[in-house]
């Protein structure tokens, strides 16, 4: 190319960006969406347990039940104290890499289904979106069919078919979920 080519199309091009657009990381498209959610997800995995300390006492026939579905994937060990009728779990060899929280892998975003118009909050241009994904790392103890039936809401997030809705603020760099 001649040099006052490449001049008429710099040119051209500086000329034409403001009224075509940019493509930008902050600009409110799915993609961009997606990208944020997946960045902000491999960080914060989902997990069964959230608000539990091990060693773990329960007298709950329904945790109880929970519970030894996770011994049976040799994660925990179980004790029974007869006299106050309560299982006590501690963690085995194996469960201390998931333990205390259980987690069992993370989001990984596939689509946008729709997002509400930006508002603004805390200086920060934000919008709800509703998405699609799939788990992404599930362990094979997470896999099981016992563990499935055991907590269900677990089965459903690990189907492939799970959905969620989460509120992200647009940054220069990028959308993100604000802490």
């Amino acid at each position: 190319m001649r040099p006052s080519t490449i001049l008429k199309s710099a040119l051209a091009c500086t000329l034409l960006l403001p009224v075509i657009g940019c493509h930008s990381k902050s600009a409110p498209t799915a993609e961009n969406f997606i990208e944020g959610l997946n960045k902000h997800f491999v960080d914060h995995p989902d997990c069964l347990l959230s608000n539990i300390r091990f060693p773990y006492e329960t007298s709950d026939a329904k945790e109880t039940a929970q519970m030894d579905t996770l011994v049976k994937s040799q994660l925990l060990d179980k004790s029974v104290e007869m006299a106050i009728h309560v299982s006590r779990y501690t963690v085995t060899t194996v469960g201390t890499r998931y333990a205390p929280r259980f987690c069992y892998g993370h989001r990984v975003i596939s689509t946008i289904d729709n997002n509400t118009p930006l508002t603004v909050a805390n200086g920060f241009k934000e919008t709800q979106v509703t998405y699609h994904y799939t788990m992404a790392d599930v362990p094979v103890w997470a896999k099981s069919a016992d563990v499935l039936k055991a907590f269900p809401a677990m089965a459903d997030i690990t189907s492939g078919h799970a959905t969620g809705v989460a509120t992200l603020a647009q940054t220069p760099v990028g959308w993100q979920v604000p802490d």
